[in-house]
């Protein structure tokens, strides 16, 4: 609720050709970010008839469920502890087979509505699905406990892979660098995780130069942060068929 940003990408090659971001000074309501993005998509030609389109919640009222315990028509039994949610809320699930995990959060029916009214058929996941897809592939076969840390400006998601599988997914919410660190060295503790041996790899809206970066370095000893290659000779909408993209849209 804090914000937008959109990716356009070759389908073929994956290439990046177009990327923006909306920033919120608050958080918006369901309505209030409808109207942010239909004056967005107003905003953008490059965001016009994509052939496919793919729509991320990247919000904290989620929850990773064991596929063997999870019940469809218990969906919101699961959020309830830990989030406020309401009577007509509608619950959705994505399925990681291959994990064993469901990851149980809530969409917003309007923007669904919105995007599909405007072109038609589209895919929708939950941000942590897209997190645990990538690094549940990349650690497939590593047998050692690996922590990877998803950075935002309001939140970061924590994730903890061992032996291929996944130990926790978590998010947590922080003002400041002692927040961010605290969290962390939390789940260390709690899962007996040594700050000495065990690698940390942030992502996201963090730099080794940042405060966060610096604060969480003196209490751990291996901590990196990954940065997507920039591809070499990236395209522009002009180099490539107008129609013959892919649109990601996060909220």
């Amino acid at each position: 609720m804090t914000g937008l940003s959109f990716l356009v990408s070759n389908p073929d090659t994956k290439e990046p050709m177009f990327y923006t971001e909306k920033k919120f000074s608050s958080p918006h309501t369901p309505e209030e970010l409808l109207l942010e993005l239909q004056r967005s998509f107003s905003e953008y030609k490059e965001l016009e008839h994509p052939t496919e389109v793919i729509l991320l919640y990247a919000t904290n009222v989620y929850a990773p469920v064991p596929l063997s315990l999870f019940d469809e028509t218990k969906a919101s039994e699961y959020l309830k502890f830990n989030s406020k949610i309401l009577a007509n809320d509608y619950i959705s699930h994505d399925t990681l087979e291959s994990a064993g995990t469901v990851v149980v959060y809530i969409p917003y029916v309007n923007i669904n509505n919105y995007i599909f009214d405007r072109f038609g058929s589209f895919q929708y996941y939950h941000a942590t699905t897209v997190l645990l897809r990538s690094f549940l592939a990349s650690e497939k076969h590593s047998r050692d406990a690996k922590v990877f840390v998803h950075v935002t400006e309001t939140h970061f998601d924590l994730l903890v892979l061992k032996e291929g599988t996944l130990q926790l997914c978590n998010s947590y919410l922080y003002k400041t660098p002692e927040d961010f660190v605290y969290y962390i060295l939390f789940c260390f503790e709690q899962l007996n995780l040594n700050p000495e041996t065990v690698p940390v790899t942030f992502v996201g809206s963090i730099s080794e130069e940042s405060d966060l970066y610096h604060i969480v370095y003196r209490y751990i000893r291996n901590v990196t942060v990954a940065t997507a290659n920039s591809a070499k000779g990236q395209a522009t909408l002009d180099e490539r068929p107008q129609n013959n993209y892919l649109l990601t849209l996060s909220l």
